[in-house]
């Protein structure tokens, strides 16, 4: 038996779980798990389906999904469940969600491929070399920007990348790149969104004296740090800790959030519907 991994997203109306399930049917498929739920903002239906076959045919599969529900206009994912997603890390000089990923990806509890790391600094090359993973210092400016840019797109399409995850890369991108890469790239926000912008964020929150810190793993977009939210996380502090402690905090949560967003998106748990995000756990 092969099993795979379907989403599924269309408007909702009747018939569509009774489509989706009978075009299963048709390639002897036995259900192993399933999730769906309607999206009210954007009446939009979606479905994780996890399934197993006799059939390993992926484009008969496929074929036998879309025929049953091309009058659903649906978009959908279908892939073998082995299939791991291919993942290009960009980073600027704050290594902890870097490192923290490469670990989690050789300890096995990421199932992704990391083709190659991209930095517009150097300062990372050592700890791509110790993970034997390629390493291609893109420096930016004003000025090469574009250049830079492109030469990106080349690398993701060279290597195949399902998505490109940026930990801690400290680069606008552009409105151009975003939507070339739109859906297909997540950031991890140094603050608990929507929250305290520009520069120093945890010296701002301590000015404030909150009692909250987080971080927010989101899909990039051309709106500054306003794309659909993937996951999120807080840790309470206190008057008494300095911006220093509120820093290394949340650097640790920081590193979770981003993983937790990597493993939700390498199993094909994050539906995207408008600004908002569909995550079955």
């Amino acid at each position: 038996m092969t099993a795979y991994v379907l989403t599924f997203r269309c408007p909702d109306g009747p018939g569509i779980t009774h489509a989706i399930t009978g075009a299963l049917l048709t390639v002897g498929a036995n259900i192993l798990e399933q999730a769906q739920f309607t999206e009210p903002t954007t009446d939009q239906f979606c479905m994780r389906t996890r399934f197993e076959t006799p059939d390993d045919d992926l484009a008969g599969v496929r074929a036998a999904v879309i025929e049953a529900t091309a009058h659903l206009e649906p978009i959908i994912t279908l892939r073998h469940e082995d299939d791991r997603r291919r993942v290009l890390l960009m980073v600027s000089k704050f290594d902890h969600c870097l490192v923290d990923l490469l670990y989690r990806h050789q300890l096995g509890e990421l199932q992704i491929d990391i083709p190659l790391i991209v930095s517009n600094h150097p300062d990372c090359a050592e700890i791509a070399a110790r993970s034997r993973i390629p390493y291609v210092h893109l420096p930016v400016t004003p000025e090469t920007k574009a250049a830079q840019e492109a030469r990106l797109l080349e690398l993701i399409k060279e290597h195949s990348i399902d998505v490109v995850v940026l930990a801690r890369y400290m680069q606008v991108l552009s409105n151009d790149l975003c939507r070339e890469i739109s859906g297909r790239a997540i950031n991890i926000h140094h603050s608990f969104l929507p929250g305290f912008k520009g520069a120093r964020p945890y010296h701002q929150a301590f000015a404030r004296g909150v009692k909250l810190i987080g971080a927010t793993a989101h899909f990039v977009t051309a709106d500054l740090d306003e794309g659909p939210i993937i996951e999120q996380d807080v840790q309470r502090v206190t008057h008494a800790q300095s911006a220093e402690t509120l820093a290394e905090l949340g650097r640790d949560v920081e590193r979770v959030v981003l993983a937790r967003a990597v493993r939700l998106f390498s199993e094909d748990r994050i539906l995207m519907t408008g600004s908002r995000t569909v995550v079955f756990s």
